[in-house]
């Protein structure tokens, strides 16, 4: 009697894999000929986006929003071909809809957050923005984020909902920002003298925006010496080349004019070399 009952269930199971395993080859099958069909229709789909002259961030927008619903496609399809009874699974999603949407209601956030961005337009690619504390290029506009590139390489991923919730202070409107740079003066240094020294040096870069009002000013009183905060405008596309050739220029002022400095060591008085 047992070896009748192993024998049915070897034969249930046999014809249970006859059935089941061809189909979730195929399936298989169906989902890596789909993404690469998908794949090869994204690149014809913003090639014809490109030729309808929408804007940058509409097309990055769309393609990422077709790319995705495409896929979601290829594997209900997938799915259906491995024999998941359709009908069921739309059920059960629309039974658990209530449980997933206040599961994603972070990403549906980010999403309804990006289509605020994509047609209000706060920022465009290429543009220079401030997030919070974020600041950096626009890079690109996504469905759920956006990312920038900061002056120092470092790519940052903000999702819209937090863009849309915060300020945004976009440079680009303006064209330039101001640098922040400081440089140390000893106290016995007079004031006046160094100021006419550092915006005399200031004059013969050429990242400084032409017209601009370059700030220079005390900021802190240390121990050995005073912190001088500088901040001209620049272009923020120069922020590095400007900040060496700025830094550079001061130190070589300084030399010129026999401006000393106070070392950490102690408050003796040194030369600075050229």
């Amino acid at each position: 009697m047992d070896n009748e009952k192993l024998l049915d269930y070897v034969d249930k199971f046999t014809d249970w894999a006859v059935v089941t395993v061809p189909r979730v080859l195929l399936a298989i099958v169906v989902i890596y000929i789909g993404l690469f069909i998908v794949k090869k229709l994204s690149k014809l789909i913003i090639l014809s986006l490109e030729k309808a002259n929408l804007d940058l961030e509409i097309r990055e927008f769309l393609s990422s929003l077709i790319d995705m619903v495409m896929k979601v496609i290829v594997f209900i399809v997938a799915a259906s071909v491995a024999g998941i009874e359709l009908t069921a699974l739309f059920a059960l999603l629309a039974a658990a809809g209530f449980a997933v949407g206040m599961a994603l209601q972070g990403f549906l956030g980010n999403f309804a957050a990006g289509l605020t961005i994509l047609f209000l337009k706060p920022y465009r690619l290429g543009d220079w923005v401030q997030v919070s504390d974020s600041f950096g290029k626009v890079k690109s506009i996504q469905i759920f984020n956006t990312t920038l590139e900061t002056p120092n390489d470092k790519t940052l991923i903000i999702p819209n909902g937090q863009v849309t919730d915060n300020i945004i202070t976009n440079f680009s409107t303006i064209g330039n920002i101001r640098l922040e740079l400081s440089v140390s003066m000893p106290y016995e240094e007079s004031f006046p003298r160094v100021e006419k020294i550092i915006h005399e040096a200031l004059l013969t870069s050429k990242y400084i925006a032409k017209g601009s009002n370059s700030l220079v000013g005390i900021e802190n009183y240390d121990s050995h010496n005073i912190t001088l905060a500088i901040r001209p405008y620049i272009h923020p596309d120069d922020y590095w080349d400007a900040t060496f050739e700025i830094n550079g220029l001061i130190k070589k002022a300084f030399s010129d004019h026999n401006v000393k400095a106070a070392y950490s060591e102690g408050v003796e008085l040194g030369p600075i070399g050229a």
